[in-house]
């Protein structure tokens, strides 16, 4: 059986890349659960994954820590498989506050969101393509373990057609509504449909395609795909799947089945606040959750339907969740793909800290009436749920985490960049001087001015956002081009943010957490901290060195640390990166290696625009970019295609 990933690369493995892959190969062959990759920046951490993935043969899983870490991955990745299926799943929302309630001040927030169509869409292609095919990459962010939906349901209400089926039009109609399909009489957007006469307009929430679907004497005739705005035929197909256009989706009987179950759960609850006085309470949660019976009675869906995914679901109560990672494959009782942990230091501590924050927060909610008990079900998987839904994981980073030394059967470390590129040197300058009245930012700026003169870029990291924010105003009003970056930025923002950087749109990119693991900017020729003497989470030695990681992909890369004392974290991080340089320098010595800046081109970090191509017209040789399968769904499906 021939390999389901192709890597495409101009580049073979280079540096201590041969020996990482081949060591990582006999971890997993071997079977060892947990494995470290230990890479220094630049080493190409990414490349020697790939390669590994290649290898293993299996869908692949790559959490990242943040949205515009997984970005930059899921180019990587694109770029390294573009025959493929490598897809972005993270949190749709552009803003988010969670439903909560405050009892000192008698204060109840109602969950306020703003959805983000697009990352939406990137969702449900994620999804989709887990339930059609195996050569499949994810790359999520820690939003995968938090609960979505059953894939089981999730794939049986898909809609499956063939020219030539036997269907009625009502039929059709009726099934398209029960998935949660919204008939419009206009423009059809994701998530809709439209009839004119036997001709059914269909837009499913994972492409940027409409299916048209043509019917005659209760047959389906022709499906095409065709453009939205002009409505010409684009291309001939004689079979779809179209999957739900929500992942919480259920079939009738089932919704029936949990309203009954919902209304046992309700009279327990209110009989127990009743018994112990609390009117109030009972009053408010007898209210709403009659209102949401009638929604899901009515409609098949609620605001707020996740609340009762246990009833949907039919799951015990404290039974795990199904999120992202029950979409992936299983074999004989154990998962059957591979976890790449990317920047691990940051993203295991993420994933570990999930269930309580979102425990604390509904407790709450359900002591005080809002919700009922089952609301608790919804949830992130606790860490050992989520230890017990992966298969063989790798953990990649600079600065492997305790969690990572302790359960690794293996670290393999990747020191010698294939660039031959050195850990930058590390200057420390001081804070402030005060007998020449000069402070770390009249320093700052004159560096700037020299490097923005040969078109160089800066990273200058603070401690927090407003200083990131007044910093940029400061220099812009100086003249020096400036631009911060922080997460109440929004996903696609960010990734415009960074491409802009990299193209010399300006010169000066400030930041806070944002600008440490793993974004890959070789342009930067230098990067500069300040406060670096404040010692604590942001100036710990892993950070640190983190942030110091972004000057090593450029031969001209250099460090200044602001600091008027060395703290213990500033000690041991100049001392790991100064052993890492002097292996480095041996190495290049020996092989007569002359260090050469990461060369690499500047694209979108998501290869689209945001909502700017919503309209754009139908491409067949860009659709092969966006699907590199271009088999339909129903070829690609598990139960239709071989193994």
């Amino acid at each position: 059986m021939s390999a389901i990933f192709n890597l495409k690369s101009e580049f073979e493995p280079a540096g201590d890349q041969p020996a990482a892959i081949a060591n990582l190969k006999k971890g997993l062959k071997a079977g060892f659960d947990y494995q470290t990759l230990l890479g220094v920046t630049g080493s190409g951490k990414t490349f020697t994954a790939a390669n590994i993935i290649a290898h293993y043969d299996k869908p692949a899983l790559v959490i990242a820590p943040n949205k515009a870490l997984a970005a930059q991955l899921y180019r990587e990745y694109k770029n390294f498989f573009p025959e493929n299926a490598v897809h972005y799943f993270v949190s749709y929302y552009d803003y988010y506050q969670p439903e909560a309630y405050l009892p000192i001040t008698d204060t109840y927030i109602d969950k306020e969101a703003m959805i983000n169509e697009e990352m939406d869409r990137l969702r449900h292609g994620a999804t989709s393509a887990l339930l059609s095919r195996r050569d499949v990459i994810i790359v999520a962010s820690v939003s995968c373990i938090y609960n979505l939906g059953v894939p089981l349901n999730y794939l049986q209400a898909s809609l499956h057609l063939e020219k030539g089926d036997v269907i009625t039009r009502a039929d059709l109609i009726r099934q398209l509504i029960s998935m949660q399909f919204e008939r419009v009489t206009g423009e059809v957007k994701r998530g809709q449909f439209r009839v004119r006469g036997d001709a059914f307009e269909i837009r499913p929430m994972s492409e940027n395609i409409v299916y048209r679907v043509d019917m005659a004497a209760q047959t389906v005739s022709d499906l095409s795909v065709i453009d939205n705005t002009t409505k010409n035929i684009l291309e001939n197909l004689e079979e779809i799947v179209i999957f739900p256009p929500k992942h919480f989706i259920s079939t009738q009987p089932q919704i029936e089945e949990a309203i009954k179950n919902i209304n046992e759960e309700l009279q327990d609850r209110l009989a127990h606040f009743r018994k112990e006085g609390l009117l109030l309470e009972a009053e408010r949660l007898e209210r709403r959750t009659r209102y949401d019976m009638e929604m899901l009675h009515t409609l098949g869906y609620c605001h707020g339907i996740e609340n009762y995914s246990r009833h949907l679901s039919g799951k015990l109560p404290g039974e795990a969740p199904d999120p992202l990672l029950s979409y992936f494959p299983w074999k004989d009782g154990k998962p059957d793909f591979l976890t790449i942990i990317d920047e691990s230091h940051i993203a295991v501590p993420q994933i570990r800290g999930m269930y309580n924050g979102d425990k604390a927060r509904k407790n709450v909610l359900v002591q005080y009436g809002w919700r009922l008990p089952s609301a608790l079900d919804n949830r992130p998987l606790k860490f050992t749920e989520f230890q017990r839904r992966v298969g063989q994981v790798i953990f990649t980073t600079a600065t492997p985490g305790d969690y990572e030394r302790e359960h690794s059967k293996q670290v393999v470390e990747q020191i010698i960049r294939p660039t031959g590129l050195v850990d930058p040197e590390i200057e420390i300058r001081p804070v402030f001087e005060k007998d020449k009245n000069y402070s770390q930012i009249n320093d700052v700026m004159i560096e700037v001015e020299r490097l923005a003169a040969k078109h160089e870029r800066v990273i200058i990291n603070t401690l927090t956002k407003k200083q990131a924010e007044d910093l940029s105003t400061f220099l812009n009003q100086k003249g020096i081009k400036a631009n911060y970056l922080h997460s109440d930025i929004k996903t696609f923002e960010r990734t415009d943010i960074l491409k802009a950087f990299r193209e010399g749109a300006f010169d000066v990119l400030i930041g806070v957490n944002l600008l440490r693991e793993g974004l890959d900017l070789p342009e930067v020729t230098l990067v500069a901290i300040l406060d670096a003497d404040r010692e604590g989470f942001l100036r710990s030695q892993t950070s640190l060195m983190q942030i110091m990681g972004r000057a090593a992909r450029n031969v001209s890369g250099k460090i200044i640390l602001y600091a008027d004392k060395e703290t213990d974290s500033m000690n041991k991080a100049i001392s790991e990166s100064r052993r890492r340089r002097d292996i480095q320098l041996k190495y290049n010595a020996k092989h007569g290696i002359t260090p050469k800046t990461i060369i690499k081109t500047i694209e979108s970090l998501l290869g689209l625009e945001t909502e700017r191509a919503e309209n754009e017209s139908y491409d067949p040789k860009r659709k092969q970019q966006k699907s590199p399968d271009r088999r339909s769904d129903a070829q690609r499906s598990r139960g239709r295609k071989k193994a």
